[in-house]
């Protein structure tokens, strides 16, 4: 199961009329580069429960199927909190384990690395956690050496049992199907805030999958850009839309320039920079650190860093954007 029912408010006002599970991430919608992540690891049928711009995420799925996999998309016409989106989807998620991930995290972990230690532990809930260096920014988790969840810290940093690692969730998890037993139908109800520290209270095998790979949470402008300058250094592999290459003394790479982009001869372009298809880049433009989506169109003089432009969103002449987000 993707959770992608969230409002994505981190990311206004972005995401005001484009679904954060659909934005571009080298080209293609975030949601995909989860698809693929989950293929991988040959899961084939994926739950998708959605709320926020619903018809965004539906139209696009069902014009252009992903390969080799069946997707259901739930509607939660009221949004039931994380717990409350698995509860609603019991009767697909079925009678055996299965995997829920946020969708907004860009990982290359290896999805059957955790099912081989879930099984391994017998366990009934793995998390997917990494040490962060302010792990309380996350809703801090320990761990012992083990492996085993022994506490949900709720972001206090007192009393930390010497013999534990203070960990962070990554919004991946293995559960198993008793789970549906502990959470209320038909209501809000959250894992880490509800159901989860209540399991570890109660003495359920809740375990914690210590990974140290890439990882990034997308929920804001700042990691989106970073995302992208990743990829493009190869720190994540990530697959991105085919690409045209132009070259000259104002391209800086490492950049990502879609097709049927127009870009004026001295337009500044890179580095760290992502164009999607048909965007257009008038006359002494500069782009730098930037991602352009499908469309975008930059006037003559403008200078953009480290900004996201959506969809057919126009920038003046002359205009100077510094972190910010123009739709």
């Amino acid at each position: 199961m993707v959770l992608a029912a969230g409002f994505g408010t981190r990311l206004q006002p972005l995401t005001r009329t484009w679904p954060k599970p659909m934005f571009p991430v080298l080209g293609r919608p975030l949601l995909s580069h989860t698809f693929d992540l989950l293929r991988q690891a040959g899961i084939r049928d994926i739950a998708v429960n959605v709320h926020h711009l619903p018809e965004c995420i539906i139209d696009h799925y069902e014009s252009t199927p992903p390969p080799n996999l069946n997707l259901h998309f739930s509607r939660e016409e009221q949004i039931l909190g994380t717990a409350g989106g698995i509860k609603n989807l019991q009767n697909f998620l079925g009678d055996g384990p299965f995997i829920v991930i946020n969708s907004d995290v860009v990982t290359d972990i290896n999805l059957n690395h955790v099912i081989k230690f879930h099984k391994s532990k017998d366990a009934c809930l793995t998390l997917v956690v990494r040490q962060d260096a302010l792990p309380e920014q996350y809703a801090p988790i320990e761990i012992s050496e083990g492996g085993r969840v022994v506490r949900f810290v709720n972001g206090s940093l007192e009393n930390h049992p010497e013999d534990s690692m203070r960990v962070m969730f990554t919004g991946i998890q293995v559960m198993e199907p008793n789970i549906f037993e502990r959470i209320p139908a038909g209501k809000f109800c959250g894992t880490t805030e509800d159901v989860f520290p209540e399991m570890v209270e109660n003495g359920f095998p809740v375990y914690g999958y210590l990974y140290n790979g890439y990882w990034k949470d997308m929920g804001n402008r700042t990691n989106y850009l970073q995302v992208h300058a990743d990829a493009l250094d190869g720190k994540v592999k990530l697959k991105g839309i085919s690409s045209h290459a132009p070259t000259g003394p104002l391209i800086v790479p490492p950049v990502l320039i879609g097709h049927n982009c127009h870009i004026a001869q001295d337009g500044q372009i890179g580095p760290y920079t992502v164009l999607g298809p048909g965007c257009t880049i008038k006359n002494g433009a500069i782009i730098e650190t930037s991602v352009l989506w499908e469309g975008a169109t930059v006037g003559a003089g403008a200078s953009i860093k480290q900004s996201i432009i959506a969809h057919n969103a126009s920038v003046s002449n002359g205009k100077e954007l510094i972190g910010e987000s123009a739709v």
